[in-house]
């Protein structure tokens, strides 16, 4: 310390997922590069010996062990490095599984941190205690194991906050808050993230650190961005932002003895974090995905394009993928997933021709359609093929005794399972990954051929609703506009104002789309406000009814309120079997239906209370 600062720091490590040895190699380096630096801490992300996605693997006997002997590597490794670090793993204490800081110093434990707030998840692997006090014999030295995570350095002292956790108000001598967390990127949740820090390092007088989980963690379900602060009374000192990744290594210098200085004639209690204001729920915004305000709503719609891009490149990376292959027809969901792809591929530093877009006509295929999904594959340097499927539907309906004059649920999914199996088949062939193109909101009405359009390799747009991809897309479109793109934004604007269809029926004497979407399940905007609600507050159908009518009463009339909200929820529940199967993808939202851990219900759960509630509102 000089002068009363010290210098601070938040590491972004590469995550080798349940490869301790690799992850304390890069732990080590990182170490001695702070050390070198000058700095007095830094702090890693949560299970950063491990990686914070390794699900099950964390019953593993292998693989804690090896995680505890890295631990013991790192620190023989790291007795020359001054500064205070603080990594995390998984630790055994009197036989439970908890999730651990371990607070390192020139090659010593200064203590473990143990997590005590754990997320529903967190709690299938991880023991939890709320006030554990204990000892623990580490390398054969007898090392404090709890809840308490304040510590004592050389110059200042600092607490270890695990997620969750709450600050203590007698430790008014704490200068520096050391947020480690995994933390996935959702949108808005980097502003989420500012304001709370803010909030804490001014309520507090204090220096907070933050820093979520990287580059490598899993993204099965969700994406990580490595988002690090460094905020100081109310102020942010140094910020890494999501997806920064080359920052490995985040510095600020904090005056730790004005902060000392502060908190000692302040007369203001120290308090954590004021509780969010859930009265926000109760507000009837009839489109609760996304902002209104056109700046906040385009910033929105390039944090989601961001998200998708970073866990598809990700994705390509470790199947080690020569193509990504997408089905292409012209339409809003297919559309953004070829615009996903080619910015993850520009990402990862490869050429776009490493995209195979596949167009698939059939009998219901408009010349407005196609015509637009192939401006699209030509104005973005995809690699573009068209693969004619109406020869081995016509088969297919031989073989199986089906009359191709009559337009039921076969002649529909025989067409869209077949263009699953070409598009499985051409990357099968040339060693890609099928992208898939479903959308949050046909996976709540069910509205997709189970093994067809259901089913990818990775779904890039599993977590977006309808009403938002139309946004995204309209904001490439401009953005196509604004850089000269002029034929790109045309084919992206006329895409918009298509029709919602998934073309399996024969196009009108006109060769218009006949199959409209939304004439038969009902308008989506309806749609992803009672999903919305549904899943994020659990509401009733008489509260979704009252808040539709609040949002929608100048469009929609009770009548029409009702009759949507019945076959919402008669699909919703109906077709939970499509979910529990559902491909990997990026989440974008607090709220997902992915099986493996968001929404988790049964396949054979009955629909019969909510549907008789929708039947009494009609009767009043």
């Amino acid at each position: 310390m000089k002068n009363g600062v010290v210098k601070v720091a938040c590491g972004a490590p590469m995550v080798h997922l349940a490869d301790p040895v690799r992850n304390a190699t890069e732990l080590i380096r990182l170490t001695q590069k702070a050390h070198l630096e000058g700095a007095s801490l830094i702090l890693y992300p949560e299970l950063s010996l491990t990686g914070y996605t390794c699900g099950d693997l964390f019953f593993n006997e292998k693989l804690i062990q090896s995680a505890k002997d890295e631990l013991g590597r790192y620190l023989e490794e790291t007795k020359r490095c001054s500064c205070v670090s603080v990594l995390g793993l998984p630790l055994i204490h009197e036989g439970r599984l908890h999730d651990c800081a371990a607070v390192c110093k020139s090659g010593k434990l200064l203590g473990i941190v143990s997590k005590s707030a754990l997320s529903h998840g967190e709690s299938r692997h991880f023991a939890s205690e709320k006030a554990l006090d204990a000892r623990i014999c580490l390398f054969g030295a007898d090392v404090r194991f709890g809840t308490d995570g304040v510590f004592d350095a050389s110059d200042f002292q600092f607490e270890i906050r695990m997620p969750g956790d709450r600050i203590d108000v007698s430790k008014k001598s704490v200068a520096v808050v050391c947020n480690t967390t995994a933390s996935p990127e959702l949108a808005g949740k980097a502003s989420r993230r500012r304001q709370s820090m803010l909030n804490l390092s001014s309520r507090n007088r204090c220096c907070a650190l933050y820093t979520a989980g990287g580059n490598g963690e899993s993204t099965t379900d969700f994406v990580f961005g490595a988002h690090r602060l460094i905020c100081a009374n109310g102020e942010i000192l140094a910020e890494a932002r999501p997806f920064d990744f080359e920052a490995e290594i985040l510095y600020s210098d904090v005056d730790v003895a004005q902060i000392a200085s502060m908190q000692a004639s302040s007369a203001e209690a120290i308090s954590d974090i004021p509780a969010s204001d859930e009265s926000a729920s109760d507000k009837t915004d009839s489109h609760p995905f996304y902002p209104s305000d056109p700046a906040a709503l385009e910033a929105h719609c390039q944090s989601i394009l961001n998200i998708q891009a970073h866990g598809l490149k990700h994705r390509l990376q470790k199947a080690y993928a020569k193509k990504a292959v997408i089905g292409i027809s012209g339409g809003l969901d297919s559309t953004l997933a070829l615009l996903v792809a080619a910015h993850a591929m520009d990402l990862l530093g490869r050429p776009r021709t490493d995209i195979l877009a596949v167009t698939m006509p059939c009998f219901g295929t408009t010349a407005r359609t196609k015509s637009n999904a192939t401006v699209l594959c030509e104005e973005l340097g995809v690699e573009f093929r068209c693969v004619q499927l109406a020869d081995s539907v016509n088969q297919h309906f031989r073989d199986i005794g089906h009359d191709p004059t009559i337009h039921n649920v076969t002649y529909e999914n025989s067409q869209a399972r077949e263009r699953t199996q070409v598009l499985m088949d051409i990357a099968n062939a040339c060693g890609g990954m099928v992208i898939g193109t479903g959308d949050l909101s046909e996976l709540a009405l069910g509205w997709a051929t189970y093994n067809g359009d259901h089913m990818s390799m990775y779904g890039v747009n599993a977590d977006v609703p309808k009403t938002l991809i139309r946004h995204i897309v309209a904001y490439c479109a401009s953005q196509a506009q604004k850089q000269g793109k002029n034929t790109l934004a045309v084919a992206l604007f006329d895409i918009l104002d298509t029709p919602v269809s998934p073309e399996l029926l024969p196009a009108d004497e006109q060769g218009e789309i006949a199959q409209k979407t939304e004439d038969l399940v009902g308008p989506y905007e309806l749609h992803d406000f009672y999903l919305f609600h549904l899943l994020k507050h659990g509401y009733t159908p008489e509260k979704l009814y009252r808040l539709a009518k609040s949002a929608f009463g100048d469009t929609y009339s009770d009548t029409v309120l009702l009759k949507w909200l019945e076959v919402f929820l008669r699909r919703f529940f109906n077709q939970q079997f499509k979910r529990s199967c559902l491909p990997d993808g990026p989440a974008v939202f607090e709220i997902s239906l992915s099986p493996r851990g968001s929404w988790v219900m049964p396949s054979d759960a009955s629909s019969a209370i909510w549907l008789d509630e929708v039947q009494s509102l009609r009767s009043k």
